[in-house]
C-alpha cells in the first residue's frame, strides 16, 4: 500500500498530471453543459438576452473567437515558461528546473488555456443551423465567455508569478520551505526523554547466523523509496537479519551490494527477490524519504553563486541563512535509530540512517570549499556555526558544529589576505571553541 502511495505521490508531482486533469475536466464540462442545454431548451428574452447568444451564428462566432484566442495565448504561455526555465537553469542549475515544473500555478495556467480551447471545439461542433435542426447551446457558450474573461485575469497573475519566481530570494525561500516541510515530515518527533534507547550489537547478532548472502541491486539509478513496513515483515517471515548499506538518495549501480542478508540457511533467489522488491529506484532523486534532497538544491545555488562567472556572494549568504534555520530545527528532533526490531524485540534490520553530523556535512562542506576566495561568505558561515551552537543540545551536535567551525577557520588562515577580515572571523570562532 505504501508503495502505491509513493507512486501516486510521484504521479501527482509530474508536470503533465495537473494540465491533463484540467483538460479532462474541460471535456466533461463540455458534454455536461451541452446535455443540460439540450434538456432545458432555454431561450433568453428581454435584458437577459444580452448575455447569451441569440442565434447559432452568434454562438459560432463567439466560440471561434475564444478558441482562436486561447490557443494563441497558450502558445505565449508556453514560450514564457520556456524562457523562465532557461533563465533558471543557467543561473541556478538544471536540477532546479524540476521545481518550476512542479509549480501548480504554471501547471494550472497551461492546462486551463488548452482545456478551454478543447471545450470550445467540442461545443462548437454541437451548434446546428440547418433547415431540419437548430440548436444553440446558450449556457455552454455563456460559460465559455465567462472562462475567457477569467483566463485574461489568470494571464496577468501568471506573468506576475513568473517574474517573481525567477528571483533568487524567491527560489531560495521556496526551497527552504520545501526543506522545512520535508524535515518536519521525516523527523516529526521532538527530542526529549529518550528512556532506554536500544543498545544492540549488530556484530553479535550477525554471529548467530551461519549463512551470509549479498543482496544485489536490481537497477541503475537513485534509491528513491524503501517500504520499511513491508521489508520488516518479509525479514521476519524469512527469519533473517538484514544489514543495509544504503539509504534513499544514494546512487546505485545494478549488481552493487545493496545489503547483506544473514540467515540460518541459504535463501532461494525468489526470497531475495522479495527483499529487492521493497527498494524502489529511479533516474532522479525525490524528497519522499531523502532528507538531503532540498539541502543539495540549496547548496547548488550557493555553489553557482560563488563561481567566478556569477560572483554573487549575497545569494550564497542567503542560502547559508536558510540552511542554518533548517539545521537549527534538526537540533531539536530525534533522528531515526539504525535498529529495527520485531515484535519480540529481536534485531532484524541494521539500517544506514541520517545523522546530524551528516546533515551538517551535506549543508556546509561544498559551500565552504567554493567560498575559499570570499571572506564575506566564510565570515557568515562562521556566524552560522555560532548560531547553531546556541541551539545545540547533545554532545554529537556540538562536536559537529566545532568540526565545521575549525575547518572554516583553517581555510581562512590560508586564504585571507586582509588581517582585519581574519580577526573578524577569529572573534566569531572563539565564541565556539
Amino acid at each position: 500500500m505504501k508503495k502505491l502511495l509513493f507512486w501516486w505521490s510521484e504521479l501527482k508531482s509530474t508536470f503533465w498530471f495537473v494540465p491533463v486533469f484540467i483538460i479532462f475536466l474541460g471535456v466533461l464540462l463540455a458534454f455536461g453543459l451541452v446535455y443540460g442545454d439540450n434538456l432545458s431548451q432555454f431561450e433568453p428574452v428581454g435584458g437577459v438576452g444580452f448575455f447569451f447568444p441569440g442565434s447559432p451564428d452568434a454562438a459560432k462566432g463567439i466560440l471561434t473567437t475564444i478558441a482562436a484566442a486561447m490557443i494563441g495565448v497558450a502558445g505565449t504561455v508556453f514560450s514564457i515558461t520556456l524562457v523562465a526555465l532557461t533563465l533558471a537553469s543557467n543561473q541556478f542549475g538544471p536540477r532546479l528546473v524540476k521545481n518550476f515544473m512542479y509549480d501548480r500555478i504554471n501547471q494550472t495556467v497551461l492546462g486551463t488555456y488548452v482545456s478551454l480551447f478543447i471545450y470550445c471545439l467540442i461545443v462548437l461542433n454541437t451548434v446546428k443551423d440547418t433547415g431540419a435542426m437548430q440548436f444553440t447551446p446558450v449556457f455552454s457558450v455563456a460559460f465559455a465567455l465567462m472562462m475567457a474573461i477569467a483566463n485574461i485575469v489568470l494571464l496577468i497573475v501568471f506573468i506576475h508569478h513568473v517574474a517573481t519566481s525567477i528571483q533568487a530570494d524567491y527560489i531560495i525561500a521556496n526551497i527552504s520551505g520545501n526543506l522545512h516541510r520535508n524535515l518536519t515530515r521525516l523527523f516529526p518527533q521532538a527530542m526529549g526523554d529518550e528512556g532506554n534507547p536500544l543498545r544492540l550489537d549488530p556484530e553479535k547478532v550477525k554471529g548467530g547466523y551461519p549463512i551470509s548472502q549479498r543482496l544485489e541491486c536490481s537497477f541503475d539509478g537513485y534509491l528513491q523509496y524503501i517500504d520499511s513496513e513491508e521489508l520488516i515483515n518479509v525479514v521476519c517471515e524469512l527469519d533473517v537479519f538484514l544489514e543495509l548499506y544504503h539509504r534513499p538518495g544514494s546512487y546505485l549501480i545494478k549488481g552493487l551490494e545493496l545489503a547483506e542478508v544473514h540467515a540460518y540457511e541459504k535463501l532461494e533467489e525468489a526470497a531475495l527477490d522479495r527483499l529487492r522488491q521493497q527498494f524502489l529506484g529511479g533516474k532522479t532523486r525525490t524528497p519522499q524519504q531523502d532528507a538531503e534532497h532540498a539541502i543539495h538544491q540549496m547548496v547548488e545555488i550557493a555553489a553557482r553563486a560563488l563561481s567566478p562567472g556569477v560572483n554573487d556572494p549575497y545569494t550564497a549568504i542567503s542560502c547559508i541563512d536558510n540552511l542554518s534555520s533548517s539545521l537549527a530545527y534538526l537540533t531539536r528532533v530525534r533522528f531515526p535509530s539504525p535498529y529495527r526490531v520485531d515484535d519480540a524485540g529481536r534485531l532484524r534490520i541494521f539500517a544506514d540512517v541520517l545523522t546530524f553530523d551528516g546533515m551538517m556535512d551535506a549543508a556546509f562542506n561544498a559551500i565552504r570549499q567554493y567560498a575559499k576566495d570570499s571572506p564575506a561568505v566564510l565570515i557568515r558561515l562562521m556566524e552560522a556555526m555560532v548560531t547553531l551552537g546556541k541551539f545545540a543540545v547533545t554532545a554529537e551536535q556540538k562536536q559537529a558544529i566545532r568540526k565545521h567551525a575549525k575547518m572554516t577557520w583553517n581555510l581562512a588562515k590560508r586564504q585571507f589576505a586582509e588581517g582585519q577580515d581574519l580577526d573578524d572571523l577569529k572573534e566569531r570562532y572563539q565564541k565556539i571553541s
